[in-house]
C-alpha cells in the first residue's frame, strides 16, 4: 500500500504548484486567480525509494453558497478522510486569515499526520514571516517554495516517515486480489454478482474496507481469490464533483491494494477518458491489467467486429497494447469464466521469476546481434541482465553508458522479453545501471 498524500488549504496558496513539482509534470493548471482548481488531480510521486499518490484539491472556502465552492469544500473533506498524510498549505507572504484559522481547526480534529506548509517562502525574509503561522497550533512548520523547490526535500523526508510501510494486507496471504474498475453502470457489480452466483463456495465480506469498495472471497472453478467491486468513476459533467471525487479516491486505493485490475468498458459507449485514466493509473502502479468489454450482447456484430473493436482499443491504450481483451456479457454470463481464467493467468505472470542464467543466455545473444545505437560517437555495451526482486516484473541491465540508452531500444528489449516469456497484461520495468 503506497499511501495517499492530500494537499489542502484555502484558495491561491500554491497547492497546484507543489502538486506539479511532486509529480514532476505540469498536470494541474496554475493561475494567480483563486478557485482555478475545481477538479481534483492525482498523480504518482516518490521520494527516497518510497512511492505514494499525491492528490491536489481545490481551495477550501468555508460556508460559501457558491455551488462550485460548496462542491470543492466537499471534495477537500473527502480527500482528508481518504488520505494517509495531509499537507495543510498556507501563504508565507500573508498573515493567517480567518479561513486559515477555521481550516486549521478542521485539520487538527482529524487523527491524521498533518504538516503545516508555508508556501512562497522564496527568500529569508519570507521564511521568517512564515513563523506567524505557529499561532495555528501546529508543532512543526515547513517553509517552502513550490516554484524553486526550496525546502521541499526536508518536507518530504518527514512525510515519507508517516506513510504506510510496505504492503499492509488485511487479507489472507497469497490469495490474489482482483479489482473491477470503470465508469458507473458498465456492469462491474453485475459481473461480480454473476461470478458469485449459485456455484459460489465461500463468500466472506471483509470488514473495515473503504466504503463502496467490497472485498468478497471467491472459491469456485479451481480459483481462489478476492473479488473487489469498486464505485464507478463518473464524468464530472454528469454528477456532482464530490460524488465523483469519492469514487476516484476509492478507485485509487483499490488499484493500489490489489494485484490485477479488470478494467470494465461499456461496449456501446467505447473507451472514454476516465477509462484511460484508470488504465494509466493501473499501469503506473505496476498492476496486471485485463480489459473486459461488457454488454457485448447488445452490439450488432459481424465476423470482423471483434477484430475491429480490438484494434480500436489498441489505438487508445498504445503503446502498452499487450493486454488481454475479452468481450463479455454479465447478463448472459458469456465468456466470464474465460475472462476469469485470463485474470488469474496475468496474476501468475506478475509473479513469474526468470533465472539470471536464462535471461543472459537469451538476451545477450539478441543484444550482440542488434546492439544499442551509438550516441555521440560512443558505443554502448550491455554486459549483464538480472530480474529484480520486485512485485512488478523489473529487469536491470548493466552497461557502460546507461544514460545513452534510447527509448526505442528500451521498447525493443521489452518486446523481446514479451516474445519469449508470457507477460501479457503485465507492465514491465527496465532499469539501466552502470556496471
Amino acid at each position: 500500500m503506497a499511501g495517499i498524500v492530500a494537499i489542502v488549504g484555502r484558495p491561491n496558496v500554491g497547492k497546484s504548484t507543489l502538486f506539479n513539482r511532486l509529480i514532476g509534470q505540469r498536470k494541474a493548471i496554475v493561475d494567480n486567480s483563486s478557485g482555478v482548481t475545481r477538479d481534483r488531480h492525482y498523480g504518482k510521486s516518490d521520494w527516497v525509494g518510497k512511492d505514494f499518490t499525491v492528490v491536489d484539491t481545490g481551495g477550501y472556502v468555508d460556508k460559501s453558497s457558491d455551488i462550485f465552492e460548496r462542491h470543492i469544500r466537499e471534495q477537500v473533506v473527502a480527500a482528508m478522510a481518504e488520505a494517509d498524510v495531509i499537507l495543510f498549505m498556507v501563504d508565507a507572504t500573508a498573515e493567517p486569515t480567518e479561513l486559515d484559522i477555521a481550516f486549521s481547526q478542521i485539520v487538527r480534529r482529524l487523527d491524521k499526520p498533518t504538516f503545516l506548509v508555508a508556501n512562497k517562502a522564496d527568500n529569508d525574509e519570507r521564511a521568517f514571516m512564515a513563523n506567524t503561522y505557529y499561532s495555528l497550533g501546529f508543532e512543526h512548520l515547513y517553509a517552502v517554495s513550490s516554484i524553486t523547490g526550496s525546502g521541499t526535500g526536508e518536507l518530504l523526508d518527514e512525510v515519507v516517515k508517516e506513510l504506510p510501510d510496505g504492503e499492509v494486507d488485511l487479507y489472507e496471504d497469497g490469495v490474489p486480489k482482483i479489482a473491477f474498475v470503470g465508469r458507473p453502470n458498465v456492469g462491474k457489480s453485475t459481473i461480480c454478482n454473476t461470478l458469485l452466483g449459485e456455484e459460489r463456495n465461500i463468500v466472506t465480506e471483509i470488514a473495515g474496507t473503504t466504503r463502496d469498495t467490497l472485498y468478497t472471497r471467491y472459491n469456485a472453478f479451481n480459483h481462489n481469490l478476492y473479488l473487489v467491486d469498486t464505485a464507478g468513476v463518473r464524468k464530472k459533467s454528469r454528477v456532482s464533483e464530490d460524488i465523483e471525487f469519492y469514487s476516484v479516491m476509492r478507485s485509487i486505493k483499490a488499484i493500489e491494494n490489489v494485484d490485477v485490475v479488470a478494467l470494465v468498458i461499456d461496449a456501446e459507449r467505447g473507451v472514454e477518458s476516465q477509462d484511460l485514466n484508470l488504465f494509466g493509473l493501473a499501469q503506473r502502479n505496476g498492476k496486471g491489467i485485463v480489459i473486459l468489454v461488457n454488454k457485448w450482447d447488445l452490439i450488432d456484430k459481424d465476423t470482423h467486429s471483434v477484430k475491429a473493436y480490438t484494434e480500436y482499443i489498441h489505438s487508445k491504450i498504445a503503446p502498452f497494447t499487450d493486454v488481454p481483451i475479452h468481450f463479455v456479457s454479465a447478463l448472459t454470463k458469456k465468456r466470464l469464466l474465460k475472462a476469469l481464467d485470463s485474470l488469474m493467468a496475468v496474476y501468475a505472470s506478475m509473479n513469474r521469476k526468470i533465472s539470471t542464467s536464462k535471461l543472459n543466455d537469451y538476451l545477450l545473444d539478441i543484444i550482440a546481434r542488434k546492439p544499442p545505437p551509438a550516441t555521440k560517437g560512443k558505443y554502448i555495451k550491455i554486459k549483464y541482465v538480472t530480474q529484480l526482486p520486485t512485485r512488478c516484473p523489473s529487469f536491470a541491465f548493466f552497461c557502460n553508458l546507461p544514460q545513452y540508452i534510447q527509448e526505442s531500444y528500451k521498447r525493443f528489449l521489452e518486446n523481446k522479453l514479451r516474445e519469449s516469456y508470457d507477460f501479457k497484461g503485465v507492465p514491465i520495468r527496465l532499469f539501466f545501471r552502470k556496471k
